[in-house]
């Protein structure tokens, strides 16, 4: 009985988390149709991604991973404890270190605008690279709102308050999209447009900001920014917090090294790879993260190590489930994905071709990404951050190897009138194409399909190297092989599937077409599932027939 109020608490939180993210990454992917239809992949769109990945680093960074791995599991434990008092102080103190860190942000972030473009693209020249850091210089100011948001969501998570949290960013996307539509509907310049929407990405964090400091103070109005005090509880989110930035992070510092090289490609390159990983990161986030979020509180909580292991299993195995499915889905028909959400405007069927080959490139490490994020839960719950951040480390430099090695011959293949073009000496030469060719081509290439194939390697890597770690420090911790293996059935159905319902709705509206396509993929992936013993599958047919009253 105790277990299975534990897994309905579970779920609940789980859902919570999921139902935040979940109008996050809509209005997200919104705010993403809108900048499509708006820049489409020209310079102007290469410059607002390049500025736009230091807000999101840091927030992806601070929010959902290294505070989250550092802060939660100490403010938690001294929670289950009884230690309230004390946990006010701590989270007091960490909020005073996280403001001293946003004002020294802020500050370099403005001064050294123009070097940190040139790090962050260093392909950029000319007008580019001056666009590049003005929009830095204007994003950069909204980066301490968001890192102040991130605390507001340690304290609401630890509380168990997981909506809001999440949901939050909803703000940050709305403000931006009233200044997208004001830019399609007066036609503005592109420049003047990317400026303007950085504008608005300072007034959304404002928004997102203050929606959760409101809610954190209800919780506990004794909880004031203060000095950093000599508490140990400190110390152990200070200590903890260095190698959790490496160690939870790798997934957007991996996003920001391959931006960083895709801004050695043709141009649009960045703006492509920025609009896969959108889609990407749409899984992990809304699936993974969720039950990944919801859990940290209640392993932390635990006295021994017993309770991770019986919470980590079901845990993988409904993160195996869904991430698998949308492996499947973003492979198989990614590009009817790609084409109903960005697939007008500025954006053409070339664009369209170009994102899904990078997009399904990076989807096959999509299993693995979501399985390491429960393992790294189970190591951050006992205030192991150092064993993750090496194993981190080990990924980016896997997945920089074979991303650098592949995206030059790659990139001199081309997409012209829908098909592939070009490649016929793909590894004579290794570097940049001319700057006449990457200037000026007009059509897109796959450099960056390079670069999602090296993050692909590097996502297993890291699951193999984690999870020889958590086999080491919990017993009878669940292998991720027993929870991928038995979906393999249900995911070559599935595929299966996808190509017939493809030549069937060949000739359907897109949004038409990838409605049904995803339909029967939903449905064959279940029936998959249930049939060849996979407990996830079943549960959720439960949950399906319940909601038709059957």
């Amino acid at each position: 009985m105790e277990r299975d109020e534990a897994a309905d608490t579970s779920a609940r939180s789980s859902a919570a988390v999921g139902a935040g993210i979940f109008l996050s990454r809509l209005s997200g992917l919104a705010r993403e149709s809108l900048l499509r239809a708006v820049l489409g992949l020209g310079p102007a769109a290469d410059a607002f991604a390049a500025a736009l990945r230091i807000p999101n680093l840091l927030q992806n960074l601070l929010g959902e991973g290294s505070l989250s791995a550092a802060f939660i599991p100490v403010y938690s434990r001294l929670l289950g404890e009884g230690r309230e008092e004390e946990a006010g102080r701590v989270a007091g103190a960490v909020a005073g270190l996280l403001a001293a860190l946003a004002g020294g942000l802020v500050t370099v972030g403005i001064v050294a605008a123009r070097p940190l473009a040139r790090l962050l693209a260093p392909g950029f020249d000319g007008a580019r690279l001056d666009l590049t850091t003005d929009l830095i210089r204007i994003t950069t100011a909204g980066v301490g709102l968001l890192v102040l948001a991130a605390w507001c969501l340690g304290v609401l998570n630890s509380h168990r308050r997981f909506f809001l949290s999440y949901v939050a960013p909803v703000l940050w996307n709305t403000a931006q999209i009233a200044v997208l539509v004001a830019a399609l509907l007066g036609d503005w310049e592109p420049a003047n447009a990317a400026r303007a929407l950085a504008w608005g990405l300072v007034i959304g964090g404002l928004l997102q900001f203050g929606a959760q400091a409101v809610a954190v103070w209800r919780i506990n109005a004794k909880i004031r920014l203060s000095s950093p005090r000599k508490l140990p509880a400190v110390k152990q989110v200070v200590r903890r917090f260095g190698p959790a930035v490496l160690g939870r992070g790798v997934l957007q510092i991996s996003s920001y090294l391959d931006l960083m090289l895709a801004s050695l490609l043709i141009t649009g390159s960045v703006a492509a790879l920025m609009s896969a990983q959108v889609l990407y990161i749409l899984p992990i986030s809304l699936f993974a993260l969720s039950i990944a979020a919801a859990e940290l509180p209640e392993m932390s909580r635990g006295p021994s190590g017993g309770k991770v292991v019986e919470r980590s299993g079901p845990a993988m195995r409904r993160v195996a489930f869904l991430v698998l499915f949308c492996c499947v889905v973003y492979v198989m028909l990614g590009d009817m994905v790609v084409g109903a959400l960005f697939g007008w405007g500025a954006f053409d069927n070339n664009d369209v071709i170009a994102v899904w080959f990078i997009l399904g490139a990076y989807s096959l490490g999509l299993p693995a990404v979501g399985v390491s994020r429960i393992y790294q839960n189970a190591l951050y719950s006992r205030g192991n951050t150092g064993g993750p951040a090496r194993v981190a480390a080990v990924r980016m430099l896997m997945a920089g190897g074979f991303g650098l090695g592949l995206m030059f011959p790659l990139d001199q293949l081309s997409i012209v009138d829908g098909s592939l073009v070009g490649g016929n000496h793909l590894f004579d030469s290794w570097g940049p194409l001319s700057a006449s060719v990457r200037l000026a081509d007009g059509f897109p290439h796959l450099g960056a399909v390079g670069l999602a194939i090296g993050s692909t390697v590097g996502a297993w890597v890291e699951l193999v190297l984690l999870s020889r770690q958590v086999q080491l420090a919990f017993d009878g911790f669940p292998r991720s092989r027993s929870v991928l293996v038995p979906l393999l059935p249900a995911a070559v159905s599935t595929g299966l599937v996808c190509v017939i319902v493809r030549l069937l709705v060949d000739d359907l509206p897109v949004h038409v077409a990838v409605s049904l396509a995803l339909l029967a993929a939903a449905i064959t992936y279940l029936w998959a599932g249930v049939r060849f013993g996979a407990k996830e599958a079943e549960s959720a047919v439960k949950s399906v027939r319940r909601l038709l009253g059957r």
